[in-house]
């Protein structure tokens, strides 16, 4: 395998723009940027095929990424980065009917946490999957199985949702650092907020099938208001619940997408309830735009294994 390295990539950059390009790429994505990502899953996806006696060519390849999805926003950017280059080494090795589909959001995430990235699975799951998916991460299905059980559903199912982020976004792992280690403590009432949160995801999956959008408007916030009670608005930030507040002001529901920096909005009373948020979110300084769900990114055969 040979890969550019970050001095590579740093001398393009001076080669090709000004020097405060290059400063200002270093101080949003740090001296190694998405690279490091890149190095990792390349390292884990190498051991596991060793490890499962799964037999890879030895040819050459240069792995490079671009991306257009804002940092810290709790939109995953740098668990979407190893996903597509985990899906880049499938095809390359033409070993991805040899890898379960069930199994690849594991990799990303032990890719992540090779840099000691804290994260779970949820969102590797989503991106794997691509489309809309229920996934359940019941103990038993994670002790027997390895992994959770994901249910892909009809995109179709979702009302119209509303993405909004700001341009001076949080961090995402400080957000997520106290209730992570109150959860390994045992605490209870972090434990008992947890389990609440997984029954909403119950009852969202419920509700979308039966095109509730009342009471998915309710599950919305309620999620978002058992993170509150369990992360504390100092932990949020208060730019974060001021995404949440200004989507509330004009009746619409809404909770973050991930841990903070980005906020999912729906609005039951429909385009003259949009037209209000996008108002109120032009002149709170953010940025509102529709989400645009597509459909799985499997192909046939792989949607056809999960269905065994």
């Amino acid at each position: 395998m040979t890969m550019h390295g970050w001095v590579f990539v740093l001398v393009c950059l001076i080669w090709k723009s000004k020097i405060r390009v290059l400063v200002n790429r270093l101080n949003n994505e740090g001296y190694y940027g998405g690279v490091r990502l890149l190095m990792a899953i390349c390292k884990v996806f190498h051991n596991y095929c060793k490890d499962n006696k799964i037999d890879i060519h030895g040819k050459k390849f240069t792995l490079s990424y671009d991306t257009n999805i804002p940092r810290q926003t709790g939109l995953s950017g740098s668990s979407a980065i190893v996903c597509a280059a985990l899906s880049c080494l499938l095809d390359f090795y033409r070993v991805r009917h040899l890898i379960k589909v069930e199994v690849r959001p594991k990799l990303v995430l032990a890719a992540e946490k090779e840099l000691g990235i804290v994260a779970g699975l949820q969102d590797r799951v989503a991106q794997v999957y691509g489309g809309l998916v229920y996934m359940d991460f019941s103990k038993e299905y994670m002790d027997d199985l390895g992994h959770g059980i994901y249910t892909p559903m009809d995109i179709s199912l979702l009302p119209p949702l509303y993405l909004i982020y700001a341009e001076n976004p949080s961090d995402s792992g400080k957000v997520h650092s106290t209730v992570r280690q109150r959860w390994l403590s045992g605490d209870e009432f972090i434990i008992s907020s947890m389990i609440k949160v997984a029954n909403i995801a119950k009852e969202g999956r419920k509700t979308l099938l039966e095109k509730d959008y009342s009471e998915l408007a309710k599950l919305m916030n309620h999620n978002f208001d058992l993170r509150r009670s369990m992360f504390g608005d100092d932990a949020l930030g208060a730019l974060n619940i001021k995404m949440v507040e200004v989507a509330r002001k004009v009746g619409a529901a809404s909770k973050f997408t991930g841990s903070g920096g980005a906020v999912v909005a729906f609005c039951p009373d429909g385009p003259p309830q949009v037209k209000l948020l996008e108002d109120e979110c032009r002149k709170a300084g953010f940025i509102v735009v529709p989400v645009e769900v597509v459909p799985s990114c499997l192909n046939a055969d792989e949607l056809q294994t999960l269905k065994i």
